[in-house]
């Protein structure tokens, strides 16, 4: 067994050992200045139809209430920038975490790994494993652990490595050494928020969730209506959105990743325009097998590429 003072040096050497980019840790403690954030957002109506984000409020904001008797947070970065993407540019567009294998079940395995090493060297301890499927505030965790600080766009930003990473988490009853946060690097810089073309970065490190286009793609069920509010503003994303990531100057330092799941169906990369139009369930199926794009179910994606169309007639109707 180790000695207790070796614990973190181990916990992050672990951590590289089982493929993730970055490891840090902190103290499972409330979230005072994220309380009232939160508090305000939801009573904005912020989080749109995801009505999830109001239940367990004191959970999101409390590690320990989540899981009894933590007293660290161990949070994970893994990236899943592509080395190569969609080859036409014309085609409907798919947010790049969305290219290979749902991130949920890559993540948890390896943090189960994890977990496992650990055990192995410092004994028996409880403990449990995340991966945005639990009210966690994944981001804020990762930025009190010293991984990097919120940006503009309010995704989490790391100066060796961009934004394009997933956050993991270990919620855990050891009591570890925690890591400090890092100062902000956005300084003057608007471009994400310029760029927006919905304008759902509604004021710095604000983002309305109802207005952004991965929600309308991703989030609103498949029964509902894309708002008309989209209409001219999607810019041919059938599936989530990167254009705040893509314009961040920090994302100049992404480079391809490491995890083989992460790797895309080629058949999903040489899509054509037409055959994006043409999709069958079977086609969907085969290509989108395990993928994140399930999420919204072939119906889900056909509604949203039924609305790019429209919207691709009524702008060229206008430019005439």
């Amino acid at each position: 067994m180790l000695p207790k003072s070796q614990y973190s040096n181990f916990i992050k050497k672990a951590a590289l050992e089982v493929g993730f980019d970055f490891c840090g840790i902190s103290k499972a403690d409330f979230l005072e200045e994220q309380a009232p954030r939160l508090e305000k957002w939801l009573r904005k109506g912020m989080n749109g139809e995801m009505q999830y984000m109001n239940h367990y409020f004191d959970k999101r904001l409390d590690p320990r209430k989540l899981v009894e008797g933590s007293k660290s947070v161990i949070s994970v970065l893994l990236n899943y920038y592509p080395e190569k993407t969609q080859e036409d540019e014309t085609a409907p567009k798919l947010s790049k975490y969305a290219y290979g294998k749902d991130y949920h079940f890559v993540i948890k395995d390896k943090l189960t790994e994890m977990v496992n090493k650990m055990q192995k060297e410092i004994g028996q301890f409880s403990a449990r494993v995340f991966t945005d499927s639990a009210p966690i505030m994944d981001k804020v965790w990762a930025e009190k652990s010293g991984l990097g600080w919120i940006g503009k766009h309010s995704n989490l930003l790391n100066k060796k490595m961009g934004s394009f990473f997933f956050i993991g988490e270990i919620i855990c009853d050891l009591e570890l050494e925690p890591d400090g946060p890092v100062t902000d690097h956005c300084g003057t810089c608007t471009k994400c928020i310029d760029a927006c073309p919905t304008d759902a970065i509604t004021e710095s490190y604000i983002v309305d969730g109802s207005k952004c286009i991965s929600y309308a793609t991703i989030e609103l069920k498949a029964a509902l209506k894309i708002p008309d509010t989209f209409k001219t503003k999607m810019e041919n994303w059938a599936f989530g959105c990167d254009i705040c990531q893509d314009v961040c100057p920090w994302n100049r330092f992404s480079t391809p990743n490491k995890t083989k799941a992460f790797d895309p169906n080629p058949k999903l990369l040489s899509m054509n325009k037409n055959e994006w139009k043409e999709i069958t369930e079977e086609v969907f199926n085969e290509v989108f097998k395990l993928s994140a794009v399930q999420r919204p179910k072939y119906k889900g994606l056909m509604r949203n590429l039924k609305f790019l169309e429209k919207e691709e007639k009524s702008i060229k109707k206008e430019g005439n």
